[in-house]
């Protein structure tokens, strides 16, 4: 898959394919943000609004046969022109995407390209549209999967039947699980506002439930339009999901991940790194339990800032986590220990080869040369594994460079569309990535550089100058 941005914060125009691990680095105001959070807020669009055209032949058929067959080759076959009418619309919603205003976002753009060409695999579909005590409409997918069989369930003269616009949305929200659901990854996004979330969970639900009380209260002499404007707020699309997913974490419970259930072990390694495990009392209260007294239940604050920042991908590995996932994280080293950085590039790691795709903006050159070190080890020579028995790195570590996509954001001097010269603007550069010294990443060797040569020159100088 490959993104390309145009006139995006800073960013006057960038490209970047997404691999198995996706890693911006780069300075602050940089631009990494904006690419991360744009391309979520596409998948986010694309499996929410797929948008798919459905003939009126098709309905008319439907309607007056009671049941039809939709064959899903034709939507394969215009799945690039569809991607592209899909990023046209969207790019008109990055405003929102980001709480700006429309003028701010006028000129920007997002386009989506596919880079594999090989067999498409359709998606299962089986649903049924309708109250629990009684289905209205059908579909299900052939054995094949490459059609869709849609029936009525009711009397197209029923009251019970629906309006043709209700099918045509129903009938395109599932040739879109068909034909995107592993085309298009389903996105996870853990922004850098996470901890906040973490932080003000009750405050959240006491505010959306004060709210329904009061709007409910038939006595009390309200002005809607003034009360609602006080609880209004504009926050970017992912931190709206990141409150969201907070405030609905007791209700992800019941549910138990691929991970749970067939890799425990990686939940280990999250543990480890938290120093406990997650624990939510029955009115949905989170605490925090230390290994080193499980007597012990801390709330969310008066827990340490790591088990803060780490709590929704925490619960997401632990009760939502998908094969063929893509689980993306502003700045995962916030509040972490050097010792817990490298720690949580090895989990990626482990993620990363069970299915689950991670997409990363760093600042953390912990991370990185961790990473470095699973990539290198990864040539399993024979100096090279016995080195990783001795380090205690595992197998299921180890990262295959294929995998990986590295940017650097910054200026450079790039041709921007199909200009003849070259302009210095904020942009995206690949990195360099060697299966024998792994990812060089120019942004953090320049400021460490600088530091040894000061620090030699304090240590070695010559006093008599």
């Amino acid at each position: 898959m490959r993104v390309k941005i145009k006139n995006l914060g800073v960013i006057r125009q960038a490209e970047f394919s997404l691999g198995d691990l996706t890693i911006i680095c780069g300075g602050n105001n940089s631009g990494k943000t904006y690419a991360m959070h744009a391309t979520y807020g596409f998948f986010d669009y694309l499996r929410s609004n797929p948008e798919f055209p459905v003939s009126p032949d098709i309905l008319d058929r439907l309607f007056n046969e009671g049941s039809v067959v939709l064959s899903l080759d034709p939507y394969v076959e215009n799945i690039t022109k569809h991607l592209d009418i899909a990023a046209k619309e969207y790019s008109k919603l990055l405003f929102s995407v980001f709480a700006g205003n429309e003028t701010q976002f006028a000129n920007a753009t997002l386009s989506f390209s596919l880079e594999t060409s090989g067999q498409f695999i359709f998606s299962k579909v089986e649903s049924e549209f309708g109250s629990p005590e009684k289905g209205i409409l059908k579909m299900k997918s052939s054995e094949e999967r490459n059609s869709l069989s849609i029936s009525l369930l009711v009397e197209k003269t029923s009251e019970d039947a629906p309006p043709r616009y209700i099918v045509q949305d129903v009938i395109s929200n599932g040739i879109g699980k068909a034909v995107l659901e592993q085309l298009i990854p389903r996105p996870f996004l853990s922004s850098a506002e996470r901890t906040g979330a973490a932080i003000f969970q009750k405050e959240l639900d006491f505010t959306r439930n004060r709210l329904v009380e009061m709007l409910g209260d038939k006595s009390a002499k309200l002005r809607p339009l003034q009360f609602l404007g006080k609880f209004a707020g504009e926050y970017p699309l992912a931190v709206r999901r990141n409150v969201d997913f907070i405030r609905e974490i007791s209700d992800t419970t019941h549910r138990k991940s691929f991970i749970s259930q067939d890799h425990p072990q990686l939940l280990e390694s999250f543990g480890d790194i938290i120093g406990g495990e997650y624990k939510v009392s029955k009115d949905g209260e989170v605490h925090y339990a230390p290994f080193s007294n499980k007597r012990t239940k801390l709330s969310l604050v008066e827990s340490s800032s790591a088990v803060r920042s780490l709590l929704d991908i925490g619960f997401y590995l632990r009760h939502v986590a998908k094969p063929g996932d893509l689980l993306m994280i502003d700045e995962p080293e916030l509040n972490l220990h050097p010792e817990n950085q490298r720690k949580i590039a090895r989990l990626f790691a482990r993620l990363i080869n069970i299915g689950v795709k991670v997409f990363i903006t760093t600042h953390s050159d912990y991370i990185v040369k961790e990473l470095n070190t699973l990539i290198i080890l990864h040539q399993q020579n024979q100096r090279l594994r016995k080195l990783a028995e001795r380090e205690g790195y595992d197998v299921a570590e180890l990262l295959d460079p294929a995998k990986v996509r590295v940017y650097i954001a910054e200026r450079a001097s790039i041709k921007i569309d199909d200009a003849c010269r070259k302009m210095a603007c904020h942009t995206l550069i690949p990195a360099d990535i060697d299966p024998a010294s792994g990812i060089e990443v120019r942004t953090f060797d320049r400021t460490i550089e600088t530091m040894n040569r000061i620090q030699d020159e304090i240590i070695w100088g010559d006093d008599d100058e």
